[in-house]
């Protein structure tokens, strides 16, 4: 039977005796692996699965070495030999990569661990005469570093280009030639003596050539950053070498676990070690070391022609535990691997070629990590047969291999190459991945998600605090604070035009205040900008008028509406209605966030065009005229009735009034008529403050976007760029201000209230029924079910945007908790009289953007990484604290031009754009087929299809800016929430797949999908764990995830040991 405990388990222990007397041979181990005692747990471990694989349950390292006679030596290579052959044709039916994913699935121990390497390549050539050095040609931390052929600089970072011919003799080398694994070495002495006792003593290579190479392997190594004249030479005595050296391994060797450990120095023999001389201090301040990751090692190859060889000398050793050795490295950090590479004159750059090779791939992510965990040399040769598999030739006729080419701006992930079940880019859309997290999952519980969101941000609390602590949240801070007063002072007064001065700009301030300093304090999400909303605004101008009309109180009213509306929300986060933002895909964010980033673009754009109104033109002039040019105030000679009645009213007595000694905000509050050729409708011309404005704008959005790239510049450290990138908003605002100040033109200025006073005679706080009917608090719930459908979608949509997984969010997220937090202050705002607010779209895209945090650690010529953004509650805390102390700074914001908020505006819309498939796939429409990006949903979504799904947008847009600017614009948000239907009815004309790469899955289809393949793969297994070994094996091959399955339903200790068997046949184990 199949699933019997007979032929099966033999041949299992046949495969782990081979496997085993392979790996103790190959490794010099004097026991006999027939003498070793199986466990039955190391039968059931996975380590015993894969015919051939070398995976003894214990390492060892070579502690102790002598020499040995040749024919001892041979008679060892013999008997080696044999069992290495016999294991190697166990595996010959694997392919390389196949081969490698057995080895990187060992389990390893601390010595094995991959980490970072720095490798270097040092040259010698005896010709030179007897005081030749090891140089250092080239170095590689992820880009190949050239020694230019002056000697005196680094060559640019660049990908390295490799000849198939030095790869397959490198090859040949490490199959040939000498491999020691794990071996136990505190000097260069130790480790040549080691290399050189593997080399057979003959004729040609005798004691005397022995002691030669011997001297060649321990001379000193001259690296780049040595200078060779330096005339006030640096001296220090051996114990402040090691004591920096013991810094640097505290500083470089943390160990995985978050402990630091020490790594062994090389000793010296005679108390003082010339390799221990030959460190600089210059070595360890060097700016290099910035650039290599925490707990790197070092990869050394050494390569060279030596004039008294007659054969190559080849040794790969990896030491364990990596050492440091004094002087052979370019910066301080311990060796594991060396790779040693001398052979006779004349074949210099074929040695260099090959040592190029070697150092390139090492610097590769599955060679190094087949490095690490090797058993013996077979490994290491199927570890570069896998990377012959994955290069790309070049034609030579086509390509110039002198050409360095630039290092990419993204590098694909190697986890394909690693594991088998790894998918790429068109698999990974295949796998259903889910556009909502844990926040948004339905408790079933009344208050049950607002309780899960304050028992996951509770941990981070005071961590959000100390994360503010940092220069880009200062930056962060000052940018968006000014980004956030305009409109807040805009709104107010666009609010007190259209109640009356019920609520002005002084309201709005408070009110801005106090409800972003209670929502950056206990909010799920603090990276979220409480602001105001065009929708929000039109809701209060309707809401005034219909008071007006029926004699009603209108701010009693609206703390009617308002706390209705924070109920109505209130019982949507105890309901866990949140959960619905799980329907708002991407094709909804994007019409919403693209439809706030032109309102912003146009808005600013607007309210610099009626700036000439303020400041009019004078078109068509005549130079030779302009001293003619006059305007001066008069009388109006036909007086309106409204004109009349002021004169009255005032006491005015019009003919006793010099009109013409004026100014020009005197003749307009007496009504006075401007007369000349240099006058406009309003008042005189005065181009050059409009077209000074004009300069102030689109120079404030030209700057802002220069500085804000200043971080990728060739030009500066990278701190100063940092720096500068960081405050580029601000100190474009700062140089402005001081550029407007040393023009003296009179532009407009912001104006900020100077004192906190409540407009009217209604106090702190508003009555909800005051003078108006009793009626009124019932009927205030028909506008409150509309606002709350306007707060819910402006604030989810939102703080679904902020949310989304493209940001690296580690902190988690809280939509209950948001929605409750806006609810209470809501309410609150409304009994006071305060204006409403609620996240801002644009102002939170440009809060995000601004603390996006790039990895500084990063190898030359490698872009910086995008690791998350700095989640904390600092930044928006100090905005609306220092907002709401803004009438004590009046005196110095009286300087900010309003043309230079403007274009503060018209950047952060523009900027907010960016990133924004939807306007990627506009472009599409105008671009040739050839000169469209490589973007992935064009590989894998037919052209038309992708216009067809992008127009569908645009409409939808385009709508939903008509009814915007409309006066149905109070049933935007309801617009809004159509579009979650109308990408619904899109699941009937694209497939999923097409979805998947151009949105997000709906939730109920997601289900549906996930129940049918975890229904299928029941039935799998049912039948699976029914049929031979052969037949799963078979079923098995590209289905790797019905294995547990499988392995629950094989009942009985025989079937899971056939099982293993079959599974080891199969490489997406």
């Amino acid at each position: 039977s199949p699933w019997g405990n007979g032929p099966n388990f033999s041949l299992l222990v046949v495969a782990k005796q081979r496997h085993d007397e392979e790996a103790v041979i190959d490794r010099g181990r004097p026991s006999n692996a027939v003498s070793i005692r199986y466990e039955k747990e190391d039968l059931e471990g996975h380590r015993t699965l894969y015919v051939g694989a070398r995976m003894p349950p214990v390492r060892q390292s070579h502690r102790h070495h002598r020499r040995h006679s040749q024919k001892h030596r041979k008679g060892e290579r013999e008997r080696d030999s044999a069992p290495t052959e016999q294991g190697y044709h166990c595996k010959s039916h694997r392919s390389p990569s196949q081969r490698v994913q057995v080895i990187l699935r060992t389990q390893e121990d601390e010595e094995h661990v991959p980490r970072h390497l720095f490798s270097e390549l040092d040259e010698i050539c005896v010709k030179e005469g007897p005081d030749a050095e090891w140089k250092e040609t080239a170095r590689w931390l992820k880009f190949e570093e050239d020694v230019e052929d002056g000697g005196e600089r680094w060559s640019k970072p660049y990908v390295g280009t490799l000849s198939l011919h030095s790869l397959s003799e490198l090859r040949s080398c490490i199959s040939k030639g000498t491999v020691l694994l794990d071996i136990c070495a505190n000097s260069m002495e130790e480790i040549a003596d080691m290399v050189l006792a593997q080399q057979e003593q003959s004729t040609e290579f005798d004691e005397h050539r022995r002691a030669q190479v011997r001297e060649v392997l321990l001379r000193k190594h001259h690296h780049q950053n040595e200078k060779t004249n330096n005339l006030l030479p640096v001296v220090c005595s051996f114990a402040d070498v090691s004591e920096r050296q013991s810094d640097l391994h505290l500083l470089y060797k943390p160990d995985l676990s978050g402990q630091r450990r020490s790594v062994p120095v090389a000793p010296s023999k005679d108390g003082v070690n010339r390799e221990s001389r030959a460190v600089d201090l210059s070595k360890v301040r060097h700016s290099f070391l910035k650039k290599i990751p925490n707990g790197a090692e070092a990869s050394n190859v050494l390569v060279g022609e030596l004039d008294f060889l007659h054969q190559p000398i080849v040794a790969f050793v990896r030491l364990s535990p990596a050492v440091l050795l004094s002087g052979m490295t370019e910066v301080p950090i311990p060796t594991r691997f060396l790779f040693v590479l001398l052979g006779p004159e004349g074949k210099a750059h074929q040695y260099h070629e090959i040592g190029r090779s070697m150092a390139t791939i090492m610097t590769d992510e599955v060679f190094r990590d087949v490095a690490y965990k090797a058993k013996n040399g077979a490994d290491l040769v199927a570890g570069i047969d896998e990377f012959l598999d994955q290069v790309t030739v070049l034609p030579p006729g086509e390509w110039d291999p002198s050409i360095r080419i630039e290092p990419p701006k993204n590098v694909p992930s190697q986890e394909k190459r690693k594991m088998p079940g790894a998918l790429d880019d068109s698999a990974s859309h295949s796998t259903l991945e889910k556009h909502s997290g844990p926040e948004l999952q339905r408790t079933g519980r009344l208050f049950g998600g607002l309780t899960l969101d304050v028992k996951r941000k509770a941990p981070w609390f005071w961590s959000d605090f100390r994360d503010g602590l940092s220069l880009q949240c200062l930056a962060s801070f000052l940018f968006l604070y000014c980004a956030c007063m305009s409109p807040v002072i805009t709104f107010g007064g666009l609010l007190g035009e259209a109640t009356d001065g019920h609520i002005s700009a002084m309201e709005s301030l408070l009110g801005a205040s106090m409800a972003g300093v209670v929502y950056s304090l206990f909010a799920g999400q603090p990276l979220t900008i409480l602001g105001s909303t065009g929708p929000v605004l039109v809701f209060e101008k309707i809401l005034y008028k219909f008071c007006k009309e029926y004699t009603l109180s209108y701010l009693s009213l609206r703390a009617c509406v308002g706390l209705w509306t924070a109920f109505l929300c209130i019982v949507l986060v105890a309901t866990d209605a949140s959960c619905l933002v799980g329907y708002v895909t991407r094709f909804t964010e994007e019409a919403f966030a693209s439809l706030i980033c032109i309102i912003f673009i146009y808005e600013a754009l607007e309210k610099l065009s009626h700036l000439r109104d303020t400041y009019p033109v004078h078109m068509h002039s005549k130079l030779d005229f302009l001293t003619s040019y006059y305007c001066k105030c008069e009388a109006p000679t036909h007086p309106s009735n409204e004109t009349l009645r002021f004169w009255e009213s005032n006491k005015i007595n019009v003919s006793g009034i010099a009109w013409e000694n004026l100014t020009v905000t005197e003749c307009r509050y007496l009504h006075g008529e401007f007369q000349g050729p240099a006058c406009g409708r309003d008042g005189p011309y005065t181009p050059d403050v409009f077209f000074w404005c004009c300069i102030l704008f689109f120079a404030t959005f030209a700057l802002s976007s220069f500085l804000k790239k200043f971080k990728t510049s060739r030009y500066f450290p990278t701190r100063v760029r940092s720096a500068v990138s960081d405050f580029a908003v601000f100190l474009t605002i700062v140089i402005m201000v001081l550029l407007d100040f040393v023009v003296g033109i009179p532009s407009p200025k912001l104006h900020v209230p100077h004192a906190f006073k409540v407009m009217g005679c209604f106090g702190w706080f508003i009555n909800p029924i005051g003078p108006n009917p009793w009626w009124t608090v019932l009927a205030a719930l028909i506008p409150a079910l509309l606002c709350t459908i306007l707060i819910f979608m402006d604030q989810q949509i939102s703080a679904v945007i902020v949310n989304r997984k493209e940001h690296k969010l580690k902190k988690g997220c809280g939509y209950h908790l948001d929605l409750f937090m806006v609810a209470v202050m809501l309410g609150v705002c409304s009994v006071m009289g305060l204006p409403w607010f609620v996240a801002a779209t644009v102002l939170s895209i440009t809060h995000v953007n601004s603390l996006k945090v790039e990895s500084d650690c990063s190898a030359p010529g490698e872009q910086p990484k995008f690791l998350g953004i700095r989640e904390q509650r600092v930044t928006g805390l100090l905005i609306f604290v220092l907002m709401g102390c803004s009438v004590f700074f009046t005196s110095v914001l009286k300087f900010i031009p309003m043309p230079v908020l403007y274009g503060v505006f018209l950047y952060m819309g523009v900027s907010s754009l960016r990133g924004i498939q939807f306007f990627d796939r506009l472009k599409l429409f105008l671009m040739p087929a050839k000169h469209q990006p490589d973007f992935i949903y064009l590989r894998h979504v037919p052209l038309r299809k992708v216009h067809f799904f992008t127009v569908i947008q645009l409409i939808c847009l385009v709508l939903l800016w008509t009814i915007k600017v409309s006066r149905a614009a109070i049933i935007f948000p309801m617009m809004v929430l159509a579009l979650v239907f109308v990408r619904k009815a899109m699941d009937f004309c694209f497939s999923k797949r097409e979805l998947s790469f151009l949105d997000d899955l709906m939730p109920e289809r997601r289900k549906k999908l996930d129940d049918a393949r975890n229904e299928a793969g029941e039935e799998e297994g049912v039948r699976l764990a029914g049929s031979s070994w052969l037949d799963i094996s078979l079923g098995l091959l590209d289905c790797p995830f019905l294995l547990q399955l499988v392995w629950k339903r094989a009942e009985g200790e025989g079937r899971r040991l056939s099982l293993c068997w079959a599974f080891s046949l199969s490489p997406n184990l």
